[in-house]
């Protein structure tokens, strides 16, 4: 039940302040909540950090990639492969429309990203994550937050 509570709260402060933004010791609740700290051998400070490198903490931010894809949220997860935009064929490997992946409750680019890293190629599957986060100290991204 506090699971539920912790991302209903995050989502509707979000919702009231029309803010796509969401703090980083926020999104460590969140994924904490969602079970990521250890997921596949990545650690909250590798989720964190993946979040930032994408899309800077905005839940809301689309990409328009070079050979005209689409990344979508968060974890900024391309449409071409992963969920489906309507735009063009979509492998949709994630099951879920790409438009669910800007949800301020975070569950659908979750779950989705967990399926991603869940592949052979893990976290490597990000070029910003594989540049700006693979093989460096990461602790400094959990500073000040208060983590149950």
């Amino acid at each position: 039940m506090t699971k539920v509570l912790l991302i209903y709260l995050v989502s509707s402060f979000l919702a009231l302040n029309q803010a796509s933004l969401i703090s980083r010791c926020d999104l460590a609740q969140v994924l904490q909540l969602e079970d990521l700290d250890g997921f596949e051998g990545y650690s909250l400070s590798d989720w964190l950090c993946l979040a930032f490198v994408e899309s800077k903490f905005n839940i809301s931010k689309i990409n328009e990639n070079a050979d005209g894809s689409f990344d979508y949220g968060l974890f900024q997860i391309n449409g071409h492969y992963w969920c489906n935009d309507y735009k063009s064929h979509s492998e949709n490997l994630c099951h879920v429309d790409c438009q669910d992946l800007l949800n301020p409750n975070l569950l659908a680019g979750i779950h989705c990203a967990k399926r991603i890293v869940s592949g052979a190629r893990g976290m490597n599957n990000w070029v910003e994550w594989r540049l700006h986060c693979s093989g460096r100290p990461l602790s400094y991204w959990l500073t000040g937050c208060q983590l149950g």
